[in-house]
């Protein structure tokens, strides 16, 4: 679309309401006060005018035809051009729970449509003042994209779960094609832009095919095209729980390629929500692959301008071409770069936070009711344990042990869920909303919230050594304990495990190792302190030619699927935003060291601003 184009539709408000008569009251009273309005019927049409026009601001009714209001809003964060446009979404009325689902979706506004319109107007010019300071000065060819999915499974008339499951994937807004003969795939699938899927799900449990094998092709397809530059699709095989060798067939389905597996048994909703986990991380990719395609572009031109300025020297000073060549490069350079990191970081957080609220709420209904009725039953076992206590039976001690035994077990399930609701509540922590601003952070608690989202992948065999030896508060973002700790302590479980010997299941399959986190205080010539964490593991360690690139983005060591290489880079950006640094090197035992070292600020001065209202300086972006 051509820049002037963008520009004439800079105004224009995108109206998605499927009732011709409220859709005409929203239209009259937004026209009357000067603004232009496109309208669509459905979330779908929404997407389909986005290569046309780029609104200004999306209004949308909860309740359309299709996808929602919710998920059109989801789909618009999901792409890199369209996640900065405001969206409001408009209802009949409050109904509980469709405005958290609505702005957990990543609307902007929730706002009853028996609102006064004054209100409503008010609320959409402060959007559209917000999003004219950040609405990008250049757009691709092509803004918007719909995730494509490809289904392969026999024909569904005698599968319910196929068509509800597709049916759910074009209400998320996806272009969804079923496949029931997968001898008619070609390697071409994967090379044609406009019909590549993002994502292929695999009906591994049906006897028309064989679900392994075309899962081993797709992948021997992938490996080609990746090689070629491209961003493969993912591969998601969905089985039967019941199969009674269910271990060792999850084994040879992950050793074919497949990027998750994932039971029928969890409905068409879960499983339709694990599509959308793997379609979030490849239009990712994509955004990251096209903005490295422009800078190389813009690389070539900024050198054929060069070139240019080269043969003009006779009318001009060659010194001063170059400079200026120069410093374009170097500007478009760090714009890009800049660019690309939130773009990876901001994906990666909102996809987490997404992921999070929904299994926070998922299970603190049932918790809830859970804990409600166990205090029943143990307020009742008291009452019938002091009755027995009065009563003259002679088989009174045998029912009193029986009884004091329930209360002693209600007591035990008392702990295990005050322990689910101790995970949930860190889930919720880690997740906040708040990591692009500085304020004033509890160091231990952080840490052994980090700690306890990476029990599973620690085991029982990785010892954690804690030497907090730094004072408790650090007045910084709190992604530089979220992402970067967890990043680290991650991967040093993951070189712990891959150094384990072959005859680790002799020792019941637990993999040994020590990873240490030792904070303090350094004292710097200049007078001012640096805070200083060090961890340090008890793996393989790290090659020096590997310590050259470990921080550089894409570059990994871990096989094909099993990492992003990512991780590092990330961590290394946002210490930097921190104007620390982040090295790597070998620890006394053998393992690697990883040293953190930022400045050491304690909290704000007087008559600063308060830390959860501060943003970001210019140089910590």
């Amino acid at each position: 679309m051509p820049l002037t184009d963008q520009q004439d539709h800079a105004d224009t408000l995108l109206l998605v309401e499927d009732s011709d008569t409220q859709a005409l009251r929203i239209r009259r009273m937004l026209e009357g006060h000067g603004f232009h309005v496109h309208r669509v019927a459905s979330g779908e049409d929404a997407l389909d005018t986005l290569d046309e026009r780029l609104p200004g601001l999306v209004i949308a009714d909860y309740h359309l035809p299709g996808m929602n209001g919710g998920q059109l809003a989801r789909q618009l964060r999901m792409n890199a051009v369209t996640r900065t446009i405001p969206v409001l979404i408009l209802t009949e009325g409050i109904e509980p729970g469709l405005e958290r689902e609505g702005l957990e979706s990543g609307a902007d506004a929730y706002i009853p449509k028996s609102s006064d319109p004054a209100l409503i107007v008010f609320r959409i010019r402060a959007l559209l003042r917000e999003h004219a300071a950040h609405a990008p000065s250049l757009l691709p060819q092509r803004v918007f994209r719909r995730a494509r999915i490809m289904v392969i499974a026999p024909e569904p008339a005698h599968r319910r779960a196929v068509p509800e499951l597709i049916d759910q994937l074009r209400r998320d807004g996806h272009i969804v094609t079923l496949c029931p003969d997968p001898s008619r795939l070609r390697p071409s699938l994967l090379h044609d832009p406009d019909h590549v899927p993002d994502c292929v799900v695999i009906d591994l449990a049906c006897r028309e095919f064989d679900g392994l094998e075309v899962c081993r092709k797709l992948d021997e397809w992938r490996q080609e095209d990746l090689l070629s530059g491209n961003v493969p699709p993912r591969i998601l095989g969905v089985d039967d729980a019941s199969r009674p060798d269910a271990k060792e067939f999850s084994a040879r389905v992950f050793e074919a390629g497949t990027d998750d597996l994932v039971s029928r048994d969890v409905g068409p909703a879960a499983l339709a929500l694990r599509i959308r986990v793997l379609v979030r991380r490849k239009l990712l990719q994509d955004d990251v692959r096209r903005i490295e395609v422009e800078r190389q572009a813009r690389e070539i031109a900024v050198k054929s301008a060069r070139a240019e300025a080269a043969a003009i020297a006779s009318k001009a000073s060659l010194a001063e071409a170059l400079e200026q060549a120069n410093r374009e490069l170097a500007d478009a350079n760090r714009k890009l770069i800049e660019t690309q990191g939130k773009l990876v970081q901001t994906a990666k957080m909102a996809s987490l936070g997404e992921l999070v609220a929904g299994i926070a709420h998922e299970i603190n209904n049932p918790l809830a009711f859970i804990l409600a009725h166990k205090d029943t039953v143990a307020r009742g076992l008291d009452r019938v344990i002091g009755m027995e206590a009065a009563c003259a039976d002679p088989d009174h001690d045998g029912r009193a042990a029986i009884l004091n035994k329930c209360r002693d077990r209600v007591g035990s399930m008392n702990m295990g869920l005050r322990r689910i609701q101790n995970l949930v509540l860190n889930l919720r922590k880690f997740s906040r909303l708040d990591e692009g601003l500085f304020q004033l952070i509890d160091v231990p608690e952080a840490l052994e919230t980090v700690m306890a989202l990476l029990t599973q992948k620690l085991g029982s065999g990785i010892v954690v050594r804690r030497r907090y030896e730094a004072p408790d508060r650090l007045y910084c973002q709190a992604a530089l304990l979220n992402q970067v700790i967890m990043n680290i302590i991650s991967n040093a479980a993951d070189a712990i495990l891959a150094a384990q010997p072959d005859d680790m299941s002799v020792r019941g399959g637990i993999a040994e190792g020590e990873i240490e986190i030792h904070t303090f205080l350094a004292h710097n010539g200049d007078g001012r302190d640096s805070y200083v964490f060090v961890i340090t593991d008890s793996g393989p360690g790290i090659a020096p030619d590997v310590q050259e690139r470990i921080f550089e983005p894409f570059f990994t060591t871990k096989p094909v699927g099993a990492g992003t290489g990512l991780g590092l880079a990330i961590a290394y950006s946002v210490v930097q935003a921190h104007q620390g640094s982040l090295s790597v090197g070998s620890a006394p035992q053998g393992g690697a060291r990883f040293t953190i070292s930022v400045p050491w600020n304690p909290g704000p001065v007087a008559g600063d601003a308060p830390a959860a209202s501060r943003p970001l300086s210019d140089h910590a972006r």
